[in-house]
């Protein structure tokens, strides 16, 4: 037979002695007659369930498991057969068959213990105290003898009020109690004088909860019975109790009758009978002499003994009766478990230690998910009573995803009041231990954490900072903490203390990074402190470079859109724009300073340059004291960042000295070409690229020495490859794809500027820059670079008149006269005559030329007048008004376009758009087609029925450039008169 079927048999045989053993405890219960009998048949029957369900799961199993499982089985099918009889038995002789039942009952216990005794030492491994209980319950199932007729009788006696609860009654003996480490012994004593009395002791202890709701299901009755096994506890005593409260007694005291009472209890009834002239004895009634009491030492330590036996004995059972609620899905089970444990605990903390350490946390927090409301509650009543103790703080709260799971619990008010108030008190227990605050505080409970740090004081305060500037904040949570802990945290960077403002200023940098928590933080002032922090003070020794952590706040702040223009900064109403302020921040960048600081600081001048006024002051400043120089040197610093901060600050001043930037650059060592031929090891676009390919974009493009040093450097064959291979692969490979496509469109329409330089104008004809423009006006969804292409092309055919050269002059006839007629030539006589284009009168190419014509470019540039950008528009028109410049043969040009529908596109460009630019550009393209295109442009001009209105609104509202173009169409339409050709007559 296979393992797997073994392990299946070995598993069904298990399931059914299990369940028969269930069934045998649930029957015994309910037999009234025998009852100690049966109880104790019952206890041996609950202690070898743990043993075959041992056997089930051990990673040891025994190679005769089988035979052990077998041999059981056959002594469980016979006690259930004999205990199922005993239940039915209602007829005469039923008495009589009892003796004889029990003595088979007996039998069949005897068997099971012989069978424990199969179990090898092998199977426990090195658990040595499981194979000592399994042994000691094979003795005593071996041993076991059962006296029908002859159990001992529970007996209820009053207290002799004459008798002290220490007097013995002759030829009794007390009973000794066992000590063994399962005991089922029933027997007490029957002694008298210990007075022992039925309400606080039968069979099976009653359930620890009172009012406890019956199961129906057979399997949730079992349950119960097994827990009642569970629940056994030592007799009780009748001189444990007080003879006033009858409960058991934690302080005896004797009083002077000899009466021995509870402390608390003998002392409010003396209270009581204070303004009495006599006082007596309860119970005796005995006058009283004296108020001494005397402690009954004896007594005292007699019921703190049975305490602690007890206390064991129950204890002892917890690791097989938890078992069950591993090991089944009743959650019947699970809720008398959870009782169970829940009664154990109520004791002290060494109990709820003792349960801990026997009992799997994680279990019960897992319950607290449970779908089944009582279990639910159960579990979350266990872990409040554990969670009383502080040794158990930590525990509970180091369960992977439990207190997630009561935060949970806590919230869901609506769902389950009783469950989440209990959480809620489960969870303020936990809070007293810091690491379980900042436990809540991941899993998003973040009030505890708050609480301590605004009411806290001291290490306190700065452990709670600590915690938070640990923890990664959600949006919603940062917006919580600023709101609840801004005045805190400022008054904590306040302080002095290195480590607290450290702690404080790691928070507020946090929590200042999402940017709907400037105007919070604002509002408590911590512009002025951050300033103050930046700019003045100094504090020696300190480990943290405060200057750095205000910049960065700072820096958070303005980014989040602040209104910088009247932002005040100090209690004495100066603002953010003076020149104090930004002269101290430049001159900071200006000198030496931490990589980390220059960052934060250079972030700072990048959210003022969005202020008119403070980019002047900064751009004047910057110019001053020869910043720029060092911002350039910052270009080969090795820290990214930084390089990146440094080109967007240098990129807001272009417009203000972008000569000297580029006199700066070209003046370093590496630059400008490490900007484009930088290594990249990741493979990716990053930042950086885009960032460079922007700056070298933005300089003057037509700075003749920039543009030539890039080409000195071989940077347009690395341009090139790199727009190929982001046009291959596509924009979304990459966050910074577009701005670095965009920045290397850029870079080569610079050079468009300069084509009479003849470096660049080889350059230009080299790589055939009409083409590549021309395919970018299509091949691409950027705005941007169609914008940039079609500059390009219009710089490039601002050129094509200059590069047309008309074709050359036929030979002389002197010359002819040296050359053979035709019909001997033996060239071919199919030779083409060299083509001349009709706009430029020469001969035309697009890459030795850059005729847009020969190029194919004007349907593309005219199917970009239909764009929805009008920037994109702009420029795709004005590469148009190109080939109708006076410089070219403009009859035919128009002719030209108007064979490609031209002045349709420029009619809706006119209609769509209404900006100064775009208007002026095509009222001169009308202009000049009204002039030059004949009757047919006039047709298609004078039938489009909006643009008279459209005219005249620019007559009456267009600058006086736009007011004149209008007025000549509008006299070409006949629709003002012509005052230069009009004659007056009187």
């Amino acid at each position: 037979m296979s393992l797997s079927k073994d392990s299946t048999s070995m598993a069904s045989v298990a399931e059914s002695l299990l369940t028969s053993i269930s069934e045998i405890i649930e029957s015994v219960t309910s037999i009234e007659q025998e009852k100690e009998n049966f109880a104790e048949i019952g206890c041996y029957l609950y202690r070898v369930f743990p043993v075959i369900m041992e056997l089930q799961t051990t990673e040891h199993t025994p190679k005769n498991v089988m035979e052990i499982l077998h041999s059981l089985s056959k002594s469980i099918t016979e006690a259930k057969y004999l205990v199922c009889k005993c239940q039915r038995g209602t007829n005469s002789n039923f008495d009589s068959e009892l003796k004889s039942t029990i003595s088979l009952l007996e039998r069949a216990i005897q068997d099971m213990g012989e069978c424990l005794t199969l179990i090898p030492s092998s199977a426990f491994q090195d658990q040595e105290y499981a194979e000592v209980a399994v042994q000691a319950l094979s003795n005593e199932m071996r041993s076991a003898h059962f006296e029908v007729g002859q159990s001992q009788v529970l007996q209820t006696k009053e207290l002799d009020p004459h008798k002290s609860f220490y007097e013995e009654e002759p030829n009794e003996e007390p009973v000794m109690v066992e000590s063994d480490l399962y005991p089922v012994t029933l027997e007490v004593s029957r002694d008298n004088s210990l007075g022992l009395i039925t309400p606080h002791f039968t069979e099976f202890q009653k359930p620890t909860t009172l009012n406890r709701q019956r199961r129906k299901s057979s399997s949730s009755s079992s349950s119960s019975s097994l827990l009642k096994m569970a629940e056994y506890v030592e007799p009780m005593y009748g001189a444990f109790f007080c003879p006033l409260t009858k409960q058991i007694m934690d302080d005896p005291v004797t009083v002077q009758s000899g009466v021995t009472y509870d402390r608390k209890a003998i002392t409010e009834w003396l209270e009581e009978s204070e303004n009495s002239q006599e006082i007596f004895c309860p119970i005796t009634g005995q006058k009283l002499l004296s108020r001494v009491l005397r402690t009954n030492v004896a007594l005292k330590t007699t019921i703190e003994e049975w305490k602690e036996r007890n206390e064991v004995a129950r204890i002892k059972c917890l690791p097989f009766s938890f078992s069950f609620v591993r090991f089944t899905i009743d959650r019947d089970v699970h809720y008398e478990v959870l009782e169970l444990l829940r009664e154990l605990t109520k004791d002290d903390d060494d109990s709820k230690m003792v349960i801990s350490e026997m009992v799997d946390i994680s279990t019960v927090i897992k319950m607290v998910s449970s779908g089944h409301q009582p279990v639910r509650h159960a579990a979350l009543l266990l872990l409040l009573d554990i969670s009383r103790s502080q040794s158990l703080w930590k525990k509970i709260g180091s369960v992977p995803g439990g207190i997630l799971m009561l935060i949970r619990c806590k919230y869901n008010l609506s769902v389950d009041a009783f469950s989440s108030e209990k959480a809620d008190e489960i969870l303020k227990n936990l809070e007293r231990s810091p690491q379980n605050i900042k436990l809540m505080a991941e899993n998003g409970f973040l009030e505890p954490l708050l609480k301590h740090l605004i009411e806290g004081a001291g290490e306190m305060q700065t452990e709670m900072a600590e915690y938070l500037g640990e923890i990664a904040l959600g949006q919603d949570s940062k917006t919580y903490v600023a709101e609840r802990a801004s005045p805190a945290l400022i008054k904590m960077v306040r302080s002095g203390n290195t480590l607290t403002r450290s702690a404080a200023f790691k928070v507020l940098a946090q929590i200042s990074s999402d940017h709907p928590n400037a105007k919070t933080l604002a509002k408590y002032g911590i512009i002025q402190i951050m300033v103050e922090e930046m700019l003045t003070r100094r504090i020696n020794g300190e480990l943290i470079n405060s200057k750095s952590e205000a910049a960065a706040i700072l820096a958070n702040l303005f980014e989040a859109g602040l209104d910088l223009e009247n932002l005040q900064v100090n209690s004495h109403g100066r603002v953010l724009a003076p020149d104090y302020v930004l002269y101290n921040i430049i001159d900071m960048i200006k000198h030496s300073t931490p990589d980390e600081l220059n960052i934060n600081l250079i972030r700072v001048l990048l959210c003022l340059t969005k202020s008119p006024k403070s980019m002047g002051t900064m751009a004047s400043m910057v110019k001053e004291i020869e910043a720029s120089y060092t911002l350039v040197e910052l270009l080969n610093n090795p820290h990214e960042e930084l390089g990146v901060v440094a080109m967007k600050l240098l990129i807001a001043l272009i417009p203000y000295m972008g000569h000297s930037i580029v006199e700066r650059l070209c003046r370093t060592e590496g630059q400008p070409e490490n900007l484009i031929l930088g290594q990249n090891e990741s493979g990716r676009i990053t930042q950086k690229q885009a960032v460079s390919a922007k700056f070298l974009a933005k300089l003057p493009r037509q700075s003749l020495t920039l543009n030539l040093a890039l080409l000195s450097k071989n940077t347009v064959p690395a341009i090139l490859q790199q727009i190929n291979q982001i046009q291959r692969a596509g924009m979304r490979t990459s966050r910074y794809a577009t701005p670095y496509l965009e920045g290397l469109v850029g870079i080569l329409v610079r050079f468009t500027t300069t084509l009479y330089e003849p470096q660049i104008l080889f350059l230009a004809r080299k790589y055939n820059f009409t083409s590549i423009f021309t395919e970018m006006l299509m091949k691409t969804s950027c705005d941007e670079v169609q914008r940039l292409s079609a500059i390009g092309l219009e710089n490039l055919s601002l050129e094509s008149i200059n590069l047309s050269k008309a074709p050359e002059i036929k030979k002389t006839k002197f010359l002819k006269l040296f050359y053979p007629p035709k019909f001997l030539s033996f060239s071919s006589s199919k030779k083409r005559k060299q083509r001349v284009c009709p706009v430029h009168r020469g001969a035309c190419s697009s890459q030795n030329t850059f005729c847009l014509v020969d190029a194919k470019a004007v349907e593309r540039l005219l199917a970009c007048l239909d764009h929805e950008n009008v920037e994109v528009v702009e420029a795709a028109l004005s590469a148009i008004c190109t080939l109708v410049d006076d410089k070219v043969d403009v009859d035919k040009s128009v002719g030209m376009l108007c064979d490609v529908n031209a002045m349709q596109h420029v009619l809706n460009v006119v209609k769509e758009h209404k900006g100064e630019g775009l208007w002026q550009k095509s009222f001169w393209l009308i202009d000049r087609f009204l002039a030059k295109g004949g009757n047919r442009s006039a047709s298609d001009i004078s039938r489009d029925r909006l643009l008279p209105s459209t005219l005249v609104s620019a007559f009456h509202h267009g600058d006086i450039d736009t007011r004149q173009m209008a007025e000549k169409i509008l006299r070409h339409l006949n629709k003002m008169p012509d005052f230069r050709t009009s004659h007056y007559t009187m």
